[in-house]
């Protein structure tokens, strides 16, 4: 499964797209979750997926679950930050949780799109 990380992307666009993803559930075929998260601007998106986030981010894939502590000393980083990176990429469903409480990247791919503005003639 892979998350979509759409910036800059116009409101109504995503919304067509959910809508006919919803359609197409009401009308009993069978689809692929749709998992979006949108960002306004690149600068929104820059302060949520810091390098240090990604970082977490690939070095959590790679590794497997783990709890926040063996994270942050895999990491070698102190465990409040490492903690409050992790909440955050929670908030913006980048990582999730299991039952033991160790957090994972529950996606194959995180596919970032950034539809440029043409400009006025």
């Amino acid at each position: 499964m892979n998350l979509e990380i759409c910036v800059a992307e116009p409101f109504a666009a995503m919304k067509a797209r959910s809508l006919a993803h919803a359609r197409q559930i009401d009308a009993g075929e069978i689809v692929a979750p749709l998992c979006e998260v949108g960002f306004e601007t690149m600068a929104q998106f820059g302060a949520v997926f810091t390098p240090k986030r990604w970082e977490l981010v690939e070095f959590l894939k790679a590794s497997g679950p783990l709890t926040i502590y063996a994270l942050a000393k895999r990491l070698n980083r102190h465990y409040r930050n490492v903690h409050k990176d992790v909440t955050t990429l929670m908030a913006w469903l980048a990582i999730d949780k299991d039952e033991a409480v160790r957090v994972f990247v529950p996606w194959d791919e995180i596919d970032i799109r950034w539809p440029l503005l043409k400009q006025a003639a």
